[in-house]
């Protein structure tokens, strides 16, 4: 079974939306170098950057662009290409076909039969 393990915030303004989760629920939040993405830190995290407690998920915001206009839910997979060629068999439609995250793993989005946006990730 495919776990959701991540989330991503699409916002207009990086630094007002930075403050408004920061100070309502605590999170932490960190930049990464050359991109305008923002890790999300709701729970702490081990060595690896994975969270410490069973089931609980970290994420990430970005500028509000096409695909994502709306929050996305993030779902490991075993392979990715294996996944997107399911999406389509099952009638969903690749929104943002795969990319190379760094040296961490790939990304997707897809449209679901419902017109959600969704993620998939898959591990390096």
């Amino acid at each position: 079974m495919d776990k959701v393990v991540h989330f991503e915030i699409p916002v207009d303004d990086l630094e007002r939306a930075q403050k408004f989760y920061k100070t309502v629920f605590g999170w932490k939040m960190e930049s990464v170098p050359g991109m305008e993405y923002i890790l999300i830190e709701t729970t702490p995290v081990d060595d690896k950057g994975m969270p410490k407690e069973q089931g609980a998920i970290n994420g990430g915001m970005m500028k509000r662009q096409r695909p994502v206009t709306s929050p996305i839910i993030t779902i490991s997979v075993e392979d990715i290409d294996d996944a997107m060629k399911n999406v389509k068999k099952m009638g969903g439609e690749m929104v943002r076909g795969k990319m190379q995250v760094g040296d961490m793993g790939y990304a997707a989005y897809f449209k679901d039969l419902e017109a959600n946006i969704i993620g998939l990730w898959q591990k390096i």
